[in-house]
């Protein structure tokens, strides 16, 4: 058993409902241990500027429901460079602290390697909606976000069959398209648009032309925000092409970042914060912790930054087929 007697937790880049859940399990397996824990508030920008407090379990009571994070977020370009990791690594060293815990997605893990890399004892966490992180089946927050997202296109369908509509509706993704591919699949979407496979204006004009001629009373497409072409795009030529629908635009946005975190990210969240407690103490250091099948596994913070993890192709295949 590691000597570790003081380890911090923080949260960083984009928030993700679970992340709650994940820090309430760091602090409460950390102290079943014996050890302290430091919140770090607001990620590397509250590391630089020393925002440290103790944590214990009475603070972390109450919030496994709460979507966001109680530790707050930010995103930090000093800790960017060499200098701002340097001084990073002073203010953990001010407060004693012998290891850290960093919950966020890729930006949020290659500042936790940068700091294994300067000999600090690091494990990462992956909490990304878009569930980019390779190395890991799930990142923490995608299926509160996907729940999100169907919810709303299950309500836009109602009001799209009465007015024979097409709802193009717009998603997180700006590099990773996978919840406009489960979001369109489970929504029973007639396309979906991702930034891994550009599509030509003309092909989703034919589509819509032919679930109008096959006499259905709306049309959906869901869209990833970094996709090729771009919602307005699609929009203002569905239009100008007179497909039988009219056409009309919502935009999710960050709707999708918030909300209680659902029963399977609560459990996901809470197996990955209590492991990455575990391997700190068992004395590991540059691994991210990760969903492989059903069992917690290990992927090193190397890989999961430098590889990169796109939508599979059978789900775009799958896609295509029931669109049909």
């Amino acid at each position: 058993m590691s000597k570790m007697r003081r380890i911090a937790v923080m949260t960083s880049g984009g928030d993700a409902p679970g992340m709650n859940p994940a820090v309430r399990a760091v602090v409460r397996t950390a102290a079943a241990h014996d050890v302290e824990v430091y919140g770090i508030r607001q990620g590397y920008t509250g590391m630089l500027g020393g925002d440290f407090e103790l944590m214990t379990s009475r603070d972390v009571s109450g919030i496994i429901q709460r979507g966001g994070t109680i530790l707050q977020t930010a995103r930090n370009q000093e800790f960017k460079t060499t200098e701002g990791q340097e001084r990073g690594l002073r203010r953990l060293n001010e407060h004693s602290i012998d290891g850290l815990i960093v919950i966020g997605g890729d930006g949020s893990l290659r500042g936790a390697l940068a700091l294994h890399k300067l000999g600090f004892p690091v494990i990462g966490v992956p909490g990304s909606i878009d569930n980019d992180i390779w190395g890991t089946d799930m990142c923490i927050g995608v299926d509160s976000a996907l729940n999100t997202i169907l919810d709303a296109i299950d309500k836009l369908r109602d009001t799209a069959s009465s007015h024979e509509r097409c709802f193009l509706v717009e998603v997180m993704g700006r590099n990773c398209g996978y919840l406009a591919t489960m979001g369109g699949i489970l929504g029973g979407a007639e396309f979906i648009l991702i930034p891994e496979h550009p599509t030509p204006l003309e092909e989703i004009d034919d589509i819509i032309k032919e679930a109008y001629m096959k006499g259905k009373s709306h049309a959906m497409g869901v869209i990833a925000e970094g996709a090729t072409p771009k919602t307005k795009e699609v929009a203002e030529y569905l239009e100008a092409q007179k497909v039988g629908f009219e056409v009309r635009v919502t935009v999710l946005g960050h709707v999708v970042r918030g909300g209680s975190p659902t029963a399977f990210d609560r459990l996901l969240a809470t197996r990955m914060g209590v492991r990455a407690v575990e391997l700190l103490l068992e004395g590991q250091s540059g691994v991210m912790v990760g969903l492989h099948g059903r069992e917690m596994g290990t992927v090193s913070l190397e890989d999961a930054t430098t590889k990169q993890r796109e939508v599979s192709e059978y789900f775009v295949e799958m896609a295509e087929m029931l669109a049909k």
